[in-house]
């Protein structure tokens, strides 16, 4: 039989030309069979749906069907017939079927159940075969091509930071450090210190926090730009939240005043939640029947304010409401929690707000997005523009229903003298930043930015709850393994 070009899955399925004959490739997920036909469900990865073989166990072979199992790879020749049961308008009567690899049933982890997400994280090899990190992945895809999209299309430029760098950008101290030295006898000074000057950058150095301090060099000559690249946080954290390694997108405007910088923020959000109603719909529907199941088994007061397309639909369709930290306080200690006394954080005026703050004022007082401004200075980054009243900077959070806080970002404080004693008051040292420093001394400008985590926007936009089942292969400690 001559070989005829592949057809992928999800180009089979949307065919009516029946009695064509078509070749597909995949991993089979199911096989049922009786006396004088088996059914075979096949996925290639292009779509959550599987394109169903009939088999005709005469045509094929008993020695054939004998290797088909579970996780084993095929290539199928076959006719388009239309479909007789519910599911699907088109499958394919096979004609020749090629065993590409097999996959020993005694052996292979993913049987045809429902596996919890813990057994699969130590089947990170094999997961995203899976129907679940399938569509998650699928949807991910679709995310970082629509962040570059949107900035694309509004004449950002994207902009590599460095991987590798000499400062802290958040001034946290928790970084990856980078060494080439011998750590069982690396040379020391006279003083008996580790000498950095002949490791391989002749300083310390590490892994990035953020690209955002390179990223506002280059607004301050190219106008507008983004970064979206992976950065690393040493936190010793094993909570459903963090991650040792995941990605941020970054932009930097120059020119760009606060109200500039929600104003992109809110609309880069709303363009990828519509990107993903309309690009992944079949995935994020099987997504929302999956955790609908899952809703049904938490005790009330722990489930979902609303089922995942709604939640998303909800971010789409509102206006975000914008107020300051300081209404937002008041907002919150004039509520029944707060009353109650069942927030489990106090609120006050200086406090960081907490995830039941955040979701408190989105899901229950103003039931929209959010976006809160003018921060305390005490709680926020040394590069934050800083307000005439000496107590708040120009920060910006934007919350989000079911995850609290989704984007940080500020105006920049554009004033040398105002950013070298925030440095020096933080005790940053300042030979580490002349380089940041110098921007405000030659042409310097009003500017604003902000940072999305990558993961963090693909927890709500597939209503996963653990951040360790949105990335492909999870850094937490402890844990490396692929």
């Amino acid at each position: 039989m001559t070989e005829l070009k592949r057809t992928k899955v999800v180009d089979v399925l949307k065919r009516s030309d029946y009695g064509s004959e078509v070749c597909v490739k995949g991993w089979v997920r199911t096989m049922r069979d009786s006396k004088n036909v088996a059914f075979i469900a096949l996925n290639d990865g292009s779509v959550i749906h599987n394109v169903q073989i009939v088999v005709d166990p005469l045509t094929i072979g008993e020695n054939i069907l004998n290797r088909i199992h579970t996780g084993a790879s095929l290539s199928v020749t076959g006719t388009l017939i239309e479909s007789q049961g519910s599911g699907q308008s088109v499958e394919l009567s096979a004609k020749e079927v090629i065993v590409l690899g097999e996959a020993n049933p005694d052996f292979y982890p993913l049987q045809p159940k429902r596996h919890s997400l813990e057994f699969l994280r130590e089947k990170g090899h094999l997961r995203m075969r899976t129907n679940l990190f399938g569509a998650i992945f699928r949807i991910r895809h679709a995310m970082a091509f629509a962040i570059h999209e949107f900035f694309n299309n509004k004449g950002f430029k994207y902009w590599h930071s460095p991987i590798i760098t000499g400062s802290d950008a958040e001034g946290a101290g928790e970084m990856f450090q980078v060494t080439t030295l011998d750590l069982n006898n690396p040379p020391r000074t006279e003083d008996g210190e580790i000498d950095y000057s002949k490791d391989f950058f002749g300083k310390m150095t590490n892994m990035t926090v953020s690209g955002q301090l390179e990223g506002e060099l280059a607004a301050l000559a190219l106008g507008e730009i983004y970064t979206f690249g992976p950065t690393f946080r040493a936190e010793n954290s094993n909570t459903s939240r963090h991650l040792a390694e995941f990605w941020m997108i970054e932009p930097e405007m120059a020119f760009y005043d606060i109200h500039d910088n929600m104003d992109l923020a809110e609309e880069m959000l709303q363009y990828l939640v519509k990107y993903a109603l309309d690009n992944c719909k079949d995935d994020l529907l099987f997504l929302e029947k999956r955790l609908l199941e899952e809703e049904k088994q938490k005790p009330q007061n722990e489930r979902s304010p609303m089922p995942l397309i709604e939640k998303l639909e909800f971010v789409l369709n509102n206006k975000f409401e914008r107020l300051t930290y300081t209404q937002a306080i008041e907002v919150l200690k004039d509520s029944k929690p707060a009353k109650n006394n069942k927030f489990e954080f106090p609120v006050e005026w200086g406090i960081d707000l907490q995830s039941e703050h955040e979701r408190y004022l989105v899901e229950k007082h103003f039931k929209k997005p959010v976006i809160l401004t003018d921060y305390p200075r005490d709680i926020k980054a040394f590069y934050m523009k800083q307000n005439d009243d000496g107590k708040t900077v120009r920060a910006m959070d934007v919350l989000f229903p079911g995850i609290g806080e989704i984007i940080g970002g500020s105006q920049r404080e554009e004033s040398y003298e105002k950013l070298k004693k925030r440095i020096d008051e933080m005790g940053i040292p300042e030979e580490e930043m002349w380089w940041f420093l110098d921007t405000r001394k030659f042409g310097t400008v009003p500017h604003s930015g902000y940072g999305l985590g990558f993961e963090r926007m693909m927890l709500f936009v597939t209503g996963m709850g653990n951040i360790r089942d949105v990335i492909p292969f999870p850094r937490t400690p402890k844990n490396a393994e692929f």
